[in-house]
């Protein structure tokens, strides 16, 4: 009803255009309807929310930190790995299992013919052999720490996957983090679209009012209405664009069949103000990734250790109880001794597997400098990007800015009857193409501090972790 009264308005107003004074045609805009190019930068709402279609009428408020407790207690990486540290530690303990005692129990039945006996006595000599049963009880008192290095190979392999548990739950935190802002940049480019099939309902309207007056030919009514039409496709694909952002973000929360919710949040700037150098000292104390590396070198140390040992004997202590005898319960026997095992020995097989051992150490230790190298890349790819992004947004905001009043200049134009169809489309189209690069721009920047997040291993929300390294540093000092 708005628009038909400000275009019947306009209608009748174009009856006395001899009356309009010349200076005021193109100048006067209407606020209500186009606002200040302040306005069109991303606000976050007070009381409306954005409602994504879901599989039950039930609405759940979701923020970030709400998507991202979500994802730490549904992702199904994160419960793989703390399987893998559950798996690892019953390991150790399989290990410290050669120090308690060993116990068997037997029972059986045997006949036995004896051939050359038989042979000798001329007769047939067949004897039964029953045993009710044959308790043994084997105890390892020392192996010359075998088992110790064992364990602490076991013990180290535990605190590697603790740590890549970590670097699990910071690549989580990063996947949710992306499709979560991913999801935010669909939403905003879901409004442009939207915005845009406004404006060109309004160019239409408004081409349709000069063709009826006879102002404008049935050339500019059919090229709005292909404007129009061209908005409304590009306004499915944004919809379709929004689905398939949820169904992303549900899929790296673990809950891929979650209630329908209300995001809360918007694309804005939060800035981060860290160096290189900062970044780098933060991901030595906190990238997990580099801490497997020195668990893997110390790992392989311990292996070559245990192989030198493959020549130890073991001590050992063995208690046997037997009943049986002509029948099940005609007599018993026990013995009683103490043993040293000694290994069978292959010296050429032991001597090459201790070369073999002590590359893979130095395998271990290449890789480790290698993690260290590819870690200090990725952080400062992240870094420089998400200082491009930074210096990018000021850029953005001002192409905002400026295609908005270009808008709004060729439509106060048009509507007066002195800008061709051409040019208000052209504006349209620019005025679009710059929000859409402004929400890209925002969306890029904080996917890029996701990522520098992830490269040194902790969240920087803001300067509080610069800070607190700084303090951490003159304390040391």
């Amino acid at each position: 009803m708005f628009k038909k009264i400000i275009i019947t308005s306009f209608i009748l107003g174009l009856i006395n255009l001899p009356t309009i004074a010349k200076q005021d045609i193109g100048n006067k805009i209407n606020e209500k309807e186009y606002p200040s190019p302040e306005k069109v930068l991303p606000q976050k709402p007070k009381d409306d929310t954005i409602t994504i279609e879901g599989s039950v009428q039930k609405n759940v408020d979701m923020t970030l930190d709400k998507c991202l407790e979500i994802a730490l207690g549904n992702n199904p990486q994160i419960n793989a790995a703390f399987q893998d540290i559950l798996a690892s530690d019953s390991r150790i303990k399989q290990v410290w299992s050669n120090y308690f005692p060993q116990f068997s129990w037997q029972t059986g039945y045997t006949r036995i013919k004896q051939l050359q006996l038989s042979d000798v006595f001329g007769r047939n000599l067949t004897f039964n052999y029953y045993v009710l049963g044959q308790v043994t009880l084997q105890q390892m008192l020392y192996d010359f720490g075998i088992t110790q290095n064992q364990a602490t190979i076991r013990k180290l392999d535990y605190e590697s996957y603790k740590a890549t548990l970590t670097g699990t739950i910071n690549t989580v935190i990063y996947q949710t983090k992306d499709a979560y802002y991913a999801l935010l940049l669909a939403l905003e480019n879901q409004r442009v679209a939207q915005d845009t099939v406004k404006k060109f309902e309004l160019f239409y309207d408004q081409a349709k009012a000069f063709y009826k007056i006879g102002m404008n030919p049935k050339v500019d009514v059919t090229i709005a209405e292909a404007n129009l039409s061209n908005s409304k496709l590009q306004l499915i694909q944004a919809d379709n664009q929004v689905n398939l952002a949820i169904a992303k973000l549900n899929n790296v929360m673990g809950v891929p069949f979650i209630d329908k919710y209300n995001v809360q949040e918007r694309l804005d700037y939060v800035p981060v103000d860290i160096t290189l150098n900062q970044a780098v000292d933060i991901a030595r104390e906190a990238r997990p990734e580099l801490k497997v590396a020195e668990l893997k070198v110390e790992s392989a140390k311990q292996t070559v250790k245990l192989v030198k040992k493959s020549y130890f004997p073991t001590i050992s202590i063995e208690a046997q109880y037997q009943r049986g005898g002509r029948s099940w319960n005609s007599n018993y026997g026990y013995n009683l001794g103490g043993y040293l095992n000694f290994p069978t020995i292959n010296g050429m097989l032991i001597r090459n597997e201790i070369k073999e051992a002590r590359y893979l150490y130095d395998k271990e230790l290449a890789n480790a400098v290698n993690t260290q190298n590819q870690i200090y890349l990725e952080i400062q790819n992240a870094f420089l990007t998400l200082n491009e992004k930074k210096s990018q947004i000021p850029v953005a905001i001002l192409q905002v800015k400026q295609a908005k009043e270009n808008y709004e200049l060729s439509y106060g134009r048009y509507r007066v009857g002195e800008a061709s169809p051409v040019e208000l489309k052209d504006a349209q189209i620019l005025y679009q193409e710059a929000q859409l690069a402004y929400y890209n721009t925002l969306y890029e920047y904080n996917s890029s501090k996701a990522a520098l997040e992830q490269a040194i291993g902790k969240n920087l929300v803001n300067d509080s972790e610069v800070v607190e390294l700084n303090n951490t540093k003159a304390q040391k000092k």
